[in-house]
C-alpha cells in the first residue's frame, strides 16, 4: 500500500463533479417532470415521474449534496481511504447507468443526461484509477453493498423530504 497522499482533486472533486452534474438537474428537472408526468414510455408503460416544483427539486438536490459533501470530506480527511467516500464515489459513477436507462426509456433527453458522459463517468474512472494507483481502492465487491444502500437511502430520503414541502 502506498503511503503517498491521494490528491485532493480525487476526494473534493467528487463534490465538484456532483455539483456540475446536479446543477444541470436543478435547472431541467422541474420543467421536465411536469412535461413528462403522464407520458407513455417504452413498451407503453406509464411514466413513473411525479411533477417536482423548483423548490422540491432544490430540496432533494441540496439534501443529496450534504451526503456528497460529507463523503468528500471523509475522503479528504483519510486521503481517499474512507469507506463512505469510496461508496459515494461508486454510487456517483454507477448512477450513470440510470441516466442511460432513462434516456432509452423516454427515447429523449432526461435531466442529468448531458453531464453524464463529459463529467460523471470520466471523474469516476479517473478517481478510481487514482485510488488504485495509491493501492487503496476497495474492490467493487467490497463497496457495492454500501454504495447501493447509500444511493438508495440518500435518494429516497431526499425525495421524501422534497415531497413533504
Amino acid at each position: 500500500m502506498s503511503t503517498a497522499s491521494t490528491p485532493r482533486w480525487a476526494t473534493w472533486g467528487l463534490l465538484a463533479a456532483w455539483a456540475v452534474h446536479d446543477i444541470e438537474e436543478l435547472i431541467t428537472l422541474p420543467k421536465w417532470s411536469n412535461e413528462n408526468q403522464s407520458r407513455s414510455i417504452l413498451f407503453g408503460l406509464s411514466s413513473p415521474v411525479r411533477p417536482l416544483s423548483p423548490m422540491q427539486a432544490a430540496t432533494a438536490i441540496g439534501l443529496t449534496g450534504i451526503t456528497i459533501a460529507v463523503a468528500s470530506a471523509a475522503g479528504a480527511r483519510t486521503h481517499g481511504r474512507s469507506r463512505l467516500y469510496q461508496c459515494a464515489l461508486a454510487a456517483f459513477g454507477w448512477h450513470s447507468v440510470s441516466h442511460a436507462a432513462s434516456v432509452l426509456l423516454y427515447r429523449s433527453y432526461t435531466p442529468g443526461a448531458l453531464t453524464v458522459i463529459p463529467v460523471v463517468i470520466p471523474f469516476y474512472l479517473l478517481a478510481r484509477a487514482e485510488l488504485r494507483r495509491h493501492g487503496i481502492a476497495r474492490t467493487a465487491g467490497d463497496i457495492a453493498p454500501g454504495a447501493v444502500v447509500l444511493f438508495a437511502t440518500t435518494l429516497a430520503a431526499a425525495h421524501i423530504a422534497a415531497q413533504q414541502l
